[in-house]
């Protein structure tokens, strides 16, 4: 019995000297507050309970979600859910730790702050509501990088999911677009229109060209050759009628117009 007890306790002073580091986590020693330079990136960790500790930071891409005011060029404030996507250099962990602590995501939070405010200073409120969201995100992005990289911290993304402008503008941001989309079926409407009128010009000028054709190819003996023509087809009427004729133009009467 006592040596089943020694043995249980043998076994769980050994489960509580290893830590396990699972894929997407990185393991780092501690030792009388000293940080070991040595990351562990996955599997077992042996270490001494009484003396030392492991502390596990995840190197995966996080989520980091803020709510917050923006100031724009024209000094309005503009209220907007960000997500900013970030990871830690797994190698530089140690120095994050160190210089920042496992509180990391605050400072994250700060220096996105500050570069909001000098890039979206710079720009309309407008602008954040239209196709220069995506120039905005990546100049702070760039921002936020060059002080976080540093110190081992890669900042992926910064998405500004959701914008609120003030309720006047929102309302005059969407009259100018109505009277943009008004300005744009007007000109279909005028083109379509102008279209209309050429083709109307074109079957003009071909009915013009037709008959002058027609007109100039009429010639005395054309003119002779059809009258004779048309005789020809008088004569195999069964109706009656009178032809008056001086010898050049044909006079048709109908028996109906004699009655």
């Amino acid at each position: 019995m006592k040596k089943k007890l020694i043995g249980i306790a043998i076994l769980g002073i050994m489960l509580s000297s290893c830590a396990v580091i699972r894929p997407g986590d990185i393991g780092i020693k501690q030792k009388l507050g000293t940080l070991s330079e040595e990351v562990k990136h996955k599997g077992l960790i042996w270490y001494n309970p009484f003396l030392s500790q492991v502390i596990r930071v995840s190197v995966r891409t996080s989520n980091l979600e803020l709510t917050l005011n923006l100031p724009s060029k024209e000094g309005l404030s503009i209220n907007s859910q960000i997500s900013i996507l970030y990871k830690l250099s797994p190698n530089d962990v140690p120095k994050v730790i160190r210089n920042l602590g496992l509180g990391y995501e605050t400072i994250i939070a700060n220096v996105f702050r500050s570069a909001s405010a000098d890039v979206c200073s710079q720009h309309f409120a407008k602008d954040l509501h239209s196709g220069m969201r995506a120039e905005i995100e990546l100049e702070i992005m760039t921002k936020m990088n060059a002080t976080l990289q540093p110190q081992g911290i890669q900042i992926d993304a910064v998405l500004m999911k959701s914008i609120q402008l003030p309720p006047g503008l929102s309302a005059a941001i969407e009259q100018k677009l109505q009277s943009e989309q008004e300005v744009m079926r007007m000109e279909f409407i005028l083109k379509q229109a102008k279209l209309e009128a050429d083709r109307k010009v074109i079957e003009a000028q071909g009915i013009s060209d037709a008959q002058k054709i027609i007109s100039e190819g009429l010639t005395d003996e054309i003119i002779k050759i059809r009258t004779i023509e048309a005789f020809n087809e008088l004569s195999k009427s069964p109706n009656s009628k009178i032809i008056i004729t001086d010898g050049n133009a044909p006079l048709l009467i109908g028996q109906d117009a004699l009655k």
